[in-house]
């Protein structure tokens, strides 16, 4: 039985080169700075990297359970999930990577996600290009909530 613990909050910042084109990832980095060819992140100087998670929520990745994440920026926000993996190994000190693959290596925190760079609101972008800050909430679920994956892709 796995014990479902709060939420985590995630605190990161926009950057005049935040793109958000990738179909396929989002990331957060620590880093302060990034090209335009980083067309995963969403966010800088992020808050946490996968290495820095709490232990509650590492478990429930670890067991593959879903996730919901939330990200808001400027009054705006958008949802989505997805889940661990018992693959895992949340080893990155700087980077956060959710995928809607099953690929896994040290920065990925969830797979098969519902959504990726390329998904988050376009005024949202416009308004992570403007450097504004950004809170990622990352709740564990215990159960199906509508707007999850289909119940059979659900452990």
């Amino acid at each position: 039985m796995i014990l479902i613990v709060g939420s985590l909050e995630i605190r990161a910042f926009g950057h005049p080169n935040v793109t958000a084109r990738h179909r396929t990832t989002m990331e957060l980095t620590r880093e302060r700075e990034i090209t335009r060819r980083a067309d995963c992140v969403v966010g800088v100087r992020a808050s946490h990297g996968a290495a820095s998670l709490p232990t509650w929520l590492r478990r429930h990745l670890l067991s593959g359970g879903w996730i919901s994440l939330t990200l808001s920026v400027g009054g705006m926000d958008f949802t989505f999930y997805a889940r661990g993996d018992g693959r895992l190994t949340l080893r990155s000190e700087d980077e956060i990577v959710v995928r809607r693959s099953l690929y896994v290596d040290d920065r990925t925190v969830a797979v098969e996600a519902t959504a990726s760079a390329a998904d988050v609101p376009r005024p949202m972008v416009r308004a992570l290009r403007r450097g504004l800050p950004l809170i990622l909430v990352i709740k564990p679920k215990a159960g199906r909530t509508p707007g999850d994956p289909p119940a059979s892709t659900i452990p």
